[in-house]
């Protein structure tokens, strides 16, 4: 019986030194990805990917482009290892949304990696003039964990999986959030590693620039079926496609949601697509039984393709 396959894209966070290298090493469609995407931004990302430094790789407007390359550079290989196999649905957390619709032809690789180059220099800057922070809330219920938000005065950034919510906004009243997580029956609360308060209203300088830049890519109906970070359900006219792209920089990223709507399309072979496994990881927390796959080098695009051929 052939699986149902869906693609997942990884978010900012995952991005690793090295990532990609043994890929273009080894696969021509990878090599072509990386160059071309150094010759539209003019600059060596594939360096700062492959060699770092990490601080480097880090920074917003580097690490978005090249997990965007990463993405579909891992795509390519598939393809090329796997053949034309079928599509049921994709998303990507966060960054990785544009990602999803690169793959499904929404807008053609350069359209696709400017959008993210220049998303990730507004959230620099958005970050820089602000002071904020995130931080994970584990093991709580969502409306529990929406009370603290607003007895804090924070946002909802990320519902990433059963018992795992992250909040954003101005570092004092997250750090504050974080002092009385417990008294609200939170298991664990965690300040992540992350430069600034994505997803939340301080993010709303970068939110008015994009909507600009978003104006002026040329959008297609995907090919296959993206499911918005935003809403948890597909995307498909250029319109849509815009609001969704635009209303994620300051929205709640539903990623449990787009998990489960990708598994109501009938999808039930999951591949993850960039480093670190993260998705993998909060996909089995969302499903226990989840048959998924991380893809990120040689070696593991080789497992999958064969995972997918034997399936065929």
């Amino acid at each position: 019986m052939a699986k149902k396959i869906a693609l997942l894209f990884a978010g900012q966070g995952a991005q690793s030194i090295g990532m990609g290298r043994d890929l273009a090493e080894q696969f021509p469609g990878a090599s072509e990805l990386f160059q071309l995407a150094d010759k539209i931004l003019v600059r060596k990302l594939s360096q700062i990917a492959w060699n770092g430094p990490i601080e480097e790789l880090t920074k917003t407007s580097n690490c978005q482009p090249a997990l965007f390359v990463h993405g579909l550079a891992c795509l390519s290989v598939l393809r090329d290892l796997a053949g034309n196999f079928p599509i049921g649905g994709a998303a990507g957390l966060s960054l990785g949304e544009i990602t999803a619709h690169a793959a499904a032809g929404t807008f053609d690789f350069a359209s696709g990696l400017k959008l993210v180059e220049r998303r990730g220099e507004l959230m620099d800057e958005a970050c820089t003039t602000t002071n904020g922070a995130m931080a994970a809330m584990i093991g709580a219920d969502e409306n529990v964990v929406r009370q603290l938000a607003a007895d804090e005065d924070v946002d909802i950034a990320n519902i990433n999986a059963p018992g795992q919510i992250v909040i954003s906004g101005e570092r004092a009243k997250v750090e504050a959030a974080i002092g009385v997580a417990r008294e609200y029956g939170i298991r664990r609360a965690t300040l992540l590693n992350v430069a600034g308060a994505y997803h939340s209203r301080l993010m709303e300088s970068a939110y008015e620039k994009l909507g600009v830049a978003l104006q002026h890519v040329t959008v297609q109906p995907p090919h296959f079926p993206v499911i918005s970070n935003v809403t948890g359900e597909e995307v498909e006219t250029p319109n849509e496609i815009r609001q969704a792209l635009h209303d994620q920089v300051t929205g709640t990223v539903r990623w449990l949601d787009c998990v489960e709507r990708l598994a109501a399309l009938g999808c039930d072979f999951f591949i993850e697509l960039g480093p670190g496994g993260v998705l993998a990881g909060l996909l089995r927390r969302t499903r226990k039984d989840a048959n998924v796959m991380s893809v990120s080098d040689a070696e593991s695009v080789q497992k999958c393709a064969e995972k997918i051929t034997a399936h065929g």
